[in-house]
C-alpha cells in the first residue's frame, strides 16, 4: 500500500489498495443549540422535541434531542483522514443505511468511525464498490448510531 509521496504527503489511495480492517475517524464535533435549530430552519423538521425545551422535559428524554439527520450528517465519511487519501479516486456515493441507537442531546460531543467492511473489484471497468461499517460514538464512548456506507471508487489509476 502507498502511504507517503516524496514530498512527505500522503499518496492518493485506490480500490487495490484498501483491505478490509482499515480505520479512519472524524473529528469529535460538539452539536450546540444554534446548529440544531438552524438543521430544523433548513429541512423544515420543526418537531418541538428537537428545540423547545419545555415540550422536551414532558418526554421520555426529558430534554431537547439533536435532530437524527443531523447525526447522520455528522457521519460524513468525507470528513474523515481516509477520505482525503482517495480523493482521485472516488466515482460516487452509491448507498447509506443507519439506525439510531441512543438520544443524543444538545451540548453533546460524538465522533464518527469507519472501518472498511468489504471491497467488490470490477476489473473489466476498473471500478471497486467498497463498503464500510461507520458508528458515532458519544463523549461517554457509547454508540449512539450505526450504519453501512457504500461508494463507487476506482480500482486503479488510469493508465
Amino acid at each position: 500500500m502507498n502511504t507517503a509521496t516524496q514530498d512527505g504527503q500522503s499518496a492518493q489511495l485506490y480500490g487495490v489498495d484498501l483491505r478490509p480492517g482499515l480505520a479512519s475517524h472524524g473529528s469529535p464535533a460538539t452539536i450546540t443549540r444554534t446548529e440544531n435549530l438552524g438543521f430544523a430552519a433548513l429541512t423544515g423538521d420543526s418537531h418541538p422535541i428537537h428545540y423547545d425545551e419545555a415540550f422536551a422535559a414532558r418526554t421520555r428524554h426529558g430534554r431537547c434531542v439533536v435532530h437524527g439527520l443531523l447525526l447522520a450528517s455528522l457521519g460524513a465519511f468525507g470528513a474523515t483522514p481516509l477520505s482525503r487519501r482517495i480523493e482521485d479516486a472516488m466515482v460516487a456515493f452509491v448507498d447509506s443505511q443507519f439506525s439510531f441507537l441512543k438520544p443524543v442531546f444538545i451540548g453533546d460531543t460524538v465522533t464518527s468511525h469507519f472501518e472498511v467492511a468489504q471491497i467488490e473489484h470490477k476489473p473489466a471497468r476498473n471500478l471497486s464498490l467498497l463498503r464500510f461499517d461507520m458508528w458515532l460514538t458519544n463523549d461517554a464512548g457509547d454508540t449512539v448510531m450505526q450504519g453501512k456506507h457504500t461508494y463507487l471508487v476506482r480500482m486503479q489509476p488510469d493508465t
